[in-house]
Order: structure tokens, then C-alpha cells, then sequence
């Protein structure tokens, strides 16, 4: 296991190299989500994390009131709708009071305790009866079938349903986010930075799937050039080790289908990343 790591380390670093001595892009594609942790950037570094769902919104042993939204969380993978082969790229499942299935050769099934986003949406409207539960995500590839993708298991209780409450009340409008680093915030590199889209699909570029995006982040400094971050490979999350600094963070999502097309924009978001 040493060695492998060694190795991917190495070759990280002389990808860096490499464009460090060429100088930052105006513009970057990142890869797809198989050689994610390879993208070709300087900044961005393999995660420290394996391939794992989890939700970013939601605490274990957390206690709230239905109606609410359940927000999907990816490292190491991208999204596809069902139905599209794209790299190990899939789409979340979400399991309610299961477990991981017994045979990860077999289809996940269709039913209330197992509720697919073959859409490649990144959240879920819940709104369970009071009671105590048990979920978990699941990423599949086009046919349903499971990867070894999944969340550990996050254990809730919903004290109330709220009977007089709209799901567009709940959900908001159609939007998207940078959920991580928080605005104004003072970190040290690297560190994570989790995209979120409320109301849109995300997918691969590869299958140029009509009605979804991939996420684009601009990164910009003063007396520099932007540094551009395109995320074709359906990735929801990256890893960044920029050089001390303040920067701002632009992010937005991508149209798969129109050349260019911004689907929807994120605030800015202003960061200082302190010298190490």
C-alpha cells in the first residue's frame, strides 16, 4: 500500500512541476473524475479523503423537523445522470433505514427505502413522520449497480412534521453554492472547497447529458490572472493549496450542452490563506 501512495505522490508533484515552470493557465480543465486526484494544476492536490458520499448538511444524532432538505456530498468521484457511462462517475442513492447491500453486483432497488437521483441532483426534499431513522448514500453506476462509494451510517430524529409547510418554501429557488470555505474566512493550505447546486442537475461533460452542468470555479487574486478551475468530470468538491494570500472564489455551473453557458452563479466568496 506504501508504494502505490508513493508513487501517486510522486507523480503528483511532477505534474505540478510542470506547470508551475509553464506558469498558471488562463484557463484549466480539470480531469475526469477516474484521475481525479491527478488534475492537472498546481493548486490542486489529491484529497486526503477515499471515495466516500456523505451529507454536508446534516449531523449524527441530529434531531429536526420535516419538512427538510438533505444536501449529497462526493469525494474522489463525479456525478452522471442513470443511464450514462462516464468514467467511475455515478449517482447517489439514498437509503433509508437499510443496510450496505449483500451483493454490490446486483441493481439497487426501486422503492421508498431506496430513493435514486438519476437525474444527478445533489439533494433531497425529506419529509418523513416523526420518528427515528437511519440514512445513508449510495453511489451507483448507470444501471444502479453500487460502487464501494457509500457514507457511513447517520442516525436522525424527526420531531415533527410540519403538515402546512410548501417544498418550494423548504427548497428555495434554484441556485448554487460554495458551501466551503466559508466568506471571509482565514485558513491554511490546503483545504477543501465543496460546490453545491440546489435545483440543477450535475453531470460528466463526457455525455453532454441535456439539463445539466459541471462546476467552474475562478480563483482570483490582485495583479494576477484568474486562475480558472473546470470541473468536467462531474466533481462536486476539490483540494487547494494556493500560495499565501487573498483571494476571491467565483463559482458557477456550467451548462454541458451550450458552449459557455452559465446556468447559474454562486456569490463571491472572499478567502486569506495564511502563510504556512
Amino acid at each position: 500500500m506504501i508504494l502505490p501512495t508513493l508513487r501517486r505522490f510522486v507523480y503528483v508533484l511532477s505534474l505540478s512541476a510542470v506547470f508551475l515552470s509553464m506558469g498558471s493557465a488562463a484557463q484549466t480543465t480539470v480531469a475526469p473524475a477516474d484521475t481525479a486526484e491527478f488534475v492537472l494544476h498546481p493548486w490542486v492536490v489529491p484529497s486526503p479523503r477515499s471515495a466516500e458520499t456523505y451529507f454536508t448538511n446534516l449531523a449524527d444524532g441530529g434531531v429536526y423537523e420535516a419538512p427538510f432538505v438533505a444536501r449529497f456530498g462526493l469525494s474522489m468521484r463525479g456525478l452522471v445522470p442513470a443511464g450514462k457511462t462516464a468514467s467511475r462517475a455515478g449517482h447517489h442513492h439514498l437509503l433509508v433505514n437499510q443496510g450496505l447491500p449483500l451483493d454490490f453486483k446486483k441493481p439497487l432497488p426501486f422503492s421508498n427505502q431506496y430513493i435514486h437521483f438519476g437525474k444527478g441532483q445533489m439533494e433531497m426534499l425529506v419529509n418523513l413522520p416523526p420518528g427515528s431513522y437511519e440514512l445513508r448514500l449510495v453511489l451507483a453506476d448507470e444501471g444502479h449497480i453500487p460502487y464501494f462509494v457509500y457514507s457511513k451510517p447517520l442516525k436522525i430524529t424527526i420531531s415533527k412534521q410540519n403538515k402546512d409547510i410548501t417544498p418550494a418554501s423548504v427548497q428555495g429557488a434554484p441556485r448554487v453554492e460554495l458551501l466551503s470555505p466559508a466568506d471571509r474566512e482565514t485558513l491554511k493550505a490546503p483545504f477543501r472547497v465543496q460546490f453545491h447546486a440546489s435545483g440543477y442537475n450535475v453531470s460528466h461533460g463526457g455525455p453532454k447529458v441535456p439539463d445539466t452542468g459541471h462546476f467552474r470555479l475562478t480563483v482570483e487574486r490582485v495583479g494576477r490572472k484568474p486562475e480558472v478551475l473546470n470541473f468536467i468530470g462531474g466533481q462536486t468538491e476539490t483540494w487547494l493549496n494556493p500560495p499565501p494570500g487573498d483571494y476571491t472564489m467565483r463559482l458557477e455551473l456550467v451548462s454541458n450542452t451550450a458552449a459557455d453557458s452559465v446556468m447559474s452563479a454562486a456569490k463571491p466568496s472572499a478567502v486569506s490563506v495564511a502563510a504556512r
